[in-house]
């Protein structure tokens, strides 16, 4: 297994190569889902966590990497749940992984998403992980599973229709999930509640995506609405007379629709970022529990932990009083200037 340090290494320099598509908040997105689940964790996770804060936020999006750069081919299927693929009735979907993988064979499951399913086996993992008290399985699966679970709070994540292909809005994706994001999220309060612990992980999970999938639907139809009472000019920047593309090859959307989209929204992107956050902090808590517990400060040195009290302290102190994060850096899709 990779150290944790080689890791960030590895994360560091493959983060501009990843196509778009299946990063169901990009870069930035993930990454602050991730940091203020670790600030929302009561205080003797808390501790620790935040003693590799820079690692569970760079790890992040890596699962997205795994993908493109190392070409896993396992990989993908577990960020996405196509629910209508799986039959009309939805109730009749099974919710247990082991229900699921009994019903359907591996190719389905693979073409048609094992997200749900996916998050249930990283929290056995990550339970497992706690027991043993082993540092690097606990940071390197929490983050992962922090990953999953924002994918699950992205409603295209959720949706055969993922980029809006079936509706005529090829590349709605990208634009959802990272062009607001990146144009909005400094206003985003990513202050949370304090973690509950999930009695049922599997009816949670569900709970989640069901919620999520409900919202594509909004998502698609708020988009399709303002795209059609908008000159086609005002809707697509232009950049040397043709559509301005970002690395990825997606369009980006001037910043005057993607305003009126993000309003139209009421403030959607935000409550689903929210959503996924709350989430990740409550399945790593509840894992915590169900392992017993265990003292995680224990796993670090007194040095490491006195080197991060300060930052610690300024930090939630910033969170607590204006529901801001410190603003650190992410790569951005959607850069803005020419």
């Amino acid at each position: 297994m990779f150290s944790i340090r080689r890791r960030a290494v590895l994360a560091a320099a493959v983060l501009v190569a990843v196509p778009s598509l299946l990063m169901a908040w990009g870069n930035w997105g993930h990454q602050r889902v991730n940091r203020a689940a670790v600030l929302a964790l009561p205080a003797p996770m808390r501790t620790f966590f935040y003693n590799h804060i820079d690692f569970v936020v760079t790890e992040a999006v890596i699962p997205d990497s795994r993908k493109y750069v190392l070409s896993d081919r396992a990989e993908g299927p577990r960020h996405y749940v196509d629910l209508e693929n799986y039959g009309d009735d939805l109730n009749a979907i099974p919710h247990a992984a082991a229900d699921a993988y009994a019903k359907y064979d591996a190719a389905q499951l693979d073409k048609e998403g094992r997200l749900p399913w996916y998050v249930q086996d990283m929290m056995v993992k990550l339970t497992a992980a706690m027991k043993k008290q082993h540092k690097d399985e606990i940071l390197f699966v929490a983050a992962d599973l922090g990953h999953y679970l924002g994918d699950a709070t992205q409603p295209l994540h959720t949706s055969a229709n993922h980029d809006g292909q079936k509706t005529g809005q090829k590349g709605v994706h990208a634009f959802y999930e990272s062009q607001m994001v990146e144009q909005f999220g400094k206003t985003y309060n990513f202050k949370l509640a304090e973690p509950k612990f999930i009695e049922d992980p599997t009816a949670e999970i569900w709970r989640i995506v069901l919620q999520a999938h409900a919202a594509a639907d909004t998502l698609l139809a708020v988009e399709k609405q303002l795209a059609a009472a908008t000159p086609a000019d005002q809707v697509i920047e232009a950049s040397n007379g043709q559509p301005r593309k970002n690395i990825f090859n997606s369009s980006y959307r001037t910043q005057a629709y993607t305003a009126a989209v993000h309003q139209k929204l009421n403030r959607m992107v935000e409550r689903q970022l929210r959503t996924a956050a709350q989430a990740t902090a409550n399945f790593w808590y509840t894992a915590w529990v169900n392992a017993g517990k265990p003292d995680l400060t224990k796993l670090d040195t007194e040095y490491t932990t006195k080197s991060n009290e300060h930052n610690l302290k300024e930090e939630l102190k910033t969170l607590d009083k204006s529901g801001k994060l410190v603003d650190f850096s992410s790569f951005t899709e959607f850069p803005q200037g020419k």
